[in-house]
């Protein structure tokens, strides 16, 4: 089944706002055993809207869009498709009680502009919302067969639910999950190096259908195929032949490995962190139940947080420079001692776009991390000149993997 998301609002192309719902869309289609095979971005203009509608149905089975299906003038998803298929607007009763409902749990009254979302298109099923105003459309028009065109709200929290709820058991119910998926996170090898190192092994699986992601954070080599037995088989070569530069298969990333490694010891961790801003904590704290695990972190921005959150000596950064392997593990020393912890990891750095004061000259996209554990301590020096954000993102997934290898003693 070919399908393709739409993802709508001018706010995706002109502000700081990423489509960050196909993501997961994707990622909930692939545990269907299905994937997207086209990917949009359109504003809010009509006329783009149109084309873009017309075009997805003339090559794709299920048209998944999010967005427009607000309150607003310019939430205009539900008319357009209405307009383009030739079929009236009504008002439904049911989500028209909804958005009463809604609003009378917060003590206000909708807007007359809300009741617009109560329309729906003739021949279309509306799915109903319990968490926001705005219900998800399911429709099959009778003009286009074999197409199946779902509106979802573009509010994350709004579009999961009705994904879930609504439209997930519809696909699961078709019985037509044909692909299957295999994921293979890699951590501390860089992306050429794995397709190198790899080429072998997937001419062995040439069979399934390969594709090598690379992230500022990991790298995924993903196997796609209809016969699960030829994925599993893949899957037991690849652990055997990656060692332990594979991180996880499946749904989970790095963050997920560490914190599960740790709780399997019963063992604690505290993060110090300077260049990265508190990056790694927050990668961290977003994994349900971190806390059997994360006792804290600090954000040991300057040389006066160092030495206040850490207790790094002042003559050692007068010495060393803010940006060191002397001084990260000093951080990780210090932050492990006050929490009391198993482990801490440390990271300093320089993410630019000027070279550090307070680094001794640290080059641009300059970064040590360090590690103190029950074994003892230990620290590497990376670079990576690129960017400040990347330079920053980088460091938070070579951190990590460095962590998990001191973990597992390697």
């Amino acid at each position: 089944m070919r399908i393709e998301a739409i993802a709508i609002g001018t706010e995706l192309l002109t502000t700081r706002r990423t489509d960050t719902n196909s993501v997961w869309l994707g990622e909930r289609l692939a545990g269907l055993g299905l994937a997207f095979h086209r990917k949009t971005c359109v504003g809010d203009d009509p006329d783009d809207l149109k084309s873009v509608f017309a075009e997805a149905l003339t090559r794709s089975e299920l048209i998944i869009c999010t967005g427009g299906l607000g309150p607003t003038f310019d939430d205009v998803t539900k008319e357009l498709w209405a307009e383009h298929l030739g079929a009236e607007l009504t008002e439904h009763p049911q989500v028209k009680a909804d958005i009463v409902e809604f609003f009378a749990r917060r003590g206000r009254t909708p807007p007359s502009t809300n009741f617009k979302q109560a329309l729906v298109p003739v021949g279309a099923e509306a799915l109903r919302n319990a968490v926001g105003s705005a219900p998800g459309i399911w429709w099959e028009p009778a003009s286009h067969p074999g197409r199946t065109v779902v509106m979802l709200p573009g509010v994350p929290r709004e579009m999961k639910h009705l994904w879930e709820s609504a439209v997930e058991p519809r696909l699961k119910a078709r019985g037509d999950q044909a692909v299957h998926t295999l994921r293979l996170v890699v951590g501390g090898v860089p992306e050429s190096f794995l397709d190198e190192r790899t080429a072998s092994l997937r001419q062995r699986h040439g069979g399934l259908e390969w594709t090598i992601l690379s992230a500022l954070t990991q790298v995924e080599l993903l196997a796609r195929g209809r016969d699960p037995e030829a994925l599993e088989a893949a899957r037991r070569d690849f652990a055997a032949f990656l060692g332990t530069d594979l991180v996880c298969t499946g749904p989970e990333n790095l963050e997920d490995t560490v914190l599960a490694l740790l709780q399997a010891r019963r063992q604690s961790l505290a993060v110090a962190e300077s260049m990265p801003g508190g990056l790694i904590c927050s990668r961290l704290a977003a994994i349900p139940g971190c806390s059997r695990v994360l006792r804290g972190g600090a954000v040991a921005y300057s040389a006066a947080a160092k030495r206040l959150l850490c207790e790094v000596d002042a003559g050692l950064l007068e010495a060393e420079g803010t940006v060191s392997e002397a001084v990260t593990l000093a951080l990780a020393r210090g932050l492990r001692s006050r929490l009391a912890t198993d482990w801490a990891l440390g990271v300093t750095g320089n993410a630019g776009p000027e070279a550090d004061p307070e680094g001794k000259g640290a080059p641009v996209g300059t970064f040590f991390v360090a590690v103190c554990g029950p074994a003892g301590e230990c620290a590497a020096r990376y670079a990576f000149p690129t960017d400040r954000a990347g330079v920053q993102l980088r460091s938070v997934g070579w951190a990590l993997d460095f962590l998990r290898r001191r973990i597992l003693g390697t």
